[in-house]
């Protein structure tokens, strides 16, 4: 296996005499001899055969080849930084990695906004989000695979639940859908007749598709925008969440059909934390900027 020809350190003082401007300003704020930068600078321009600095006046420049080379050193230095931060971090009990069950009614918005306010203090912890439904959501609960669960409808039994908001579906269909002249007069046995999009549960073990009306013919997909893609070239009709067709309702590009006895559906969303006694800090600070989102505080 062949040896790296140059240090970390060299890069770094190198990186110093750049960003300082020259040797002697980078020897004072690293706090060594300007000698001492000038050979490390000079042997590493030996080990590697190429010429990095230029010196201009009292100035040091960066060579064409050197900016090239500076740039990528950057990079390995920071990783280097992150990857002692995070060996730190895990001998303090910090989370190398967090994934959290997403039920896809969830506001996309407010966990974006979560994870954001994580991130300036995540110390390298890694964030996944799945995105799962109905019973699907309840599973990864069950089986302990997620850190935290956003998990839509009623909480799975044995798990403590906060509840965060509630997620209104509403019953749409393209204009030229023939079930859009009528769009007040449905039942469930009108609507049976015609072809329902479905989402698709994401569980393994015993799956109920989201918002099924027991349609003859019926289109199951993975997602919302699957559903709005297809109902886009007028085939089918379909449960999707209020806010994410508001702006196709205003401007007709969809039409929203009221079924007798549920004018829509509300669905509660509720916070799970799977196993409590396994949380980390970091688990526990983003679960924090979560409940934030939703105007809860921390009671602990």
């Amino acid at each position: 296996m062949n040896r790296a020809k140059s240090t970390l350190e060299q890069w770094r003082i190198l990186q110093a005499v750049v960003d300082h401007g020259g040797y002697a300003q980078a020897a004072a704020a690293l706090n060594k001899s300007q000698s001492s930068l000038n050979h490390a600078v000079a042997k590493l321009q030996h080990q590697l055969g190429v010429e990095l600095l230029e010196i201009r006046g009292r100035k040091a420049y960066l060579t064409n080849r050197g900016e090239v080379l500076l740039r990528r050193s950057r990079y390995i230095t920071q990783s280097v930084m992150e990857l002692e931060q995070l060996a730190s971090n895990l001998e303090k009990g910090w989370e190398p990695s967090i994934t959290i069950a997403r039920e896809i009614i969830y506001p996309m918005d407010k966990l974006i906004a979560a994870i954001n306010g994580f991130l300036p203090h995540c110390r390298g912890t890694r964030v996944t989000v799945i995105d799962s439904v109905l019973a699907g959501t309840h599973e990864l609960v069950h089986d302990k695979k997620v850190d935290i669960a956003l998990c839509g409808g009623n909480p799975p039994k044995g798990f403590l639940s906060q509840p965060l908001c509630t997620a209104d579906l509403v019953l749409v269909c393209h204009p030229s859908n023939p079930l859009a002249a009528d769009p007040k007069n449905h039942d469930d046995k009108s609507l049976a007749q015609h072809l329902q999009i479905v989402i698709r549960d994401t569980a393994y073990k015993s799956a109920t598709d989201m918002g099924w009306l027991k349609a003859e013919q019926r289109w199951t997909v993975s997602n919302f925008h699957e559903a709005k893609a297809i109902l886009s070239s007028g085939s089918g009709f379909c449960w999707l969440p209020k806010e994410m067709v508001e702006k196709e309702l205003i401007n007709g590009e969809l039409v929203r059909l009221f079924l007798l006895g549920s004018e829509y559906r509300r669905i509660p969303i509720n916070l799970i934390i799977p196993s409590r006694d396994d949380q980390g800090p970091a688990g526990r600070a983003l679960e924090q900027l979560i409940l934030a989102q939703h105007g809860i505080s921390d009671r602990q």
